[in-house]
């Protein structure tokens, strides 16, 4: 039974990439949007929402500047030509071109020493990570190493019921070398887009899939799979015992530590 209780154009190796991409690629949210710069600091983070929810952006660099602890800087963009939330396999393709886009010009800033794509699927991680010369972190990779430390079993919470976004969770999981200790995907009932507009209904219907997820798949963590559904994490831990991995600090925890050399 559970218990309810997470430089400029020289740094970018494909400038002639760059200048494509800038034809046809939303422009970068900007500081009057709520989500852009804290004072200068000599080292910045940058965390890419690939859909265009600011609230969620900003919600998401909240956590990253919590968890970061002060030892960056930490600055959100949207991509503003992308839909609100991110449901289908095609939605994650779409959003490649504008992610890589914000990266390259991010990147740009000599300020800037890391990248954090902020989405489970981690949309343009690779392709981002081919064209800039500072560390790139996905969300759903670093979130995938934190919850099977140690070999616990874990399972995957969404909102998303795409079966083949899910079969896409199984093959992450495959890729990463976790097959075994993968416990499945559990899904939220109710419409996600209408679901994410309300935290208390979000809150609900997470912790019942977390429920499910705990008594019936045997999870012993379970990552919250959505960059959206971290500050949602946060605030549903203390009802369970099982740890609620939040992805957005997995990763920020994984580019400070590389940041400091660790």
């Amino acid at each position: 039974m559970v218990i309810f209780r997470s430089r400029l154009l020289p740094r970018c190796r494909f400038t002639g990439y760059l200048l494509a991409l800038s034809l046809t690629t939303p422009v970068l949210a900007d500081a009057s949007s709520g989500i852009g710069s804290l004072p200068n600091v000599a080292k910045t983070i940058v965390l890419i929402n690939p859909n265009s929810n600011e609230q969620a952006t900003q919600s998401m660099v909240d956590l990253a500047r919590f968890e970061s602890a002060g030892a960056v800087n930490v600055v959100g963009r949207s991509n503003t030509g992308a839909p609100a939330l991110l449901t289908t396999p095609q939605d994650m393709l779409d959003a490649v071109a504008g992610v890589v886009a914000i990266g390259v010009e991010a990147a740009a800033d000599e300020q800037v020493v890391a990248l954090i794509v902020s989405a489970f699927s981690d949309p343009g991680l690779e392709e981002l990570r081919a064209v800039v010369d500072i560390p790139v972190f996905g969300i759903g990779e670093e979130v995938f190493h934190e919850a099977a430390r140690g070999q616990r079993g874990f399972g995957i919470v969404t909102v998303t019921p795409d079966e083949a976004l899910i079969e896409s969770f199984r093959q992450k999981a495959t890729e990463l070398g976790y097959e075994s200790l993968y416990r499945g995907t559990r899904v939220t009932s109710g419409d996600p887009m209408e679901l994410v507009k309300s935290p208390a209904e979000l809150d609900q219907a997470l912790a019942a899939a977390v429920t499910e997820s705990v008594e019936h798949d045997g999870a012993q963590a379970v990552i919250m799979g959505g960059g959206p559904l971290s500050a949602s994490a946060l605030r549903l831990q203390p009802d369970f015992e099982v740890p609620l991995v939040v992805a957005v600090n997995a990763a920020t925890r994984a580019a400070v530590k590389a940041i400091q050399g660790e």
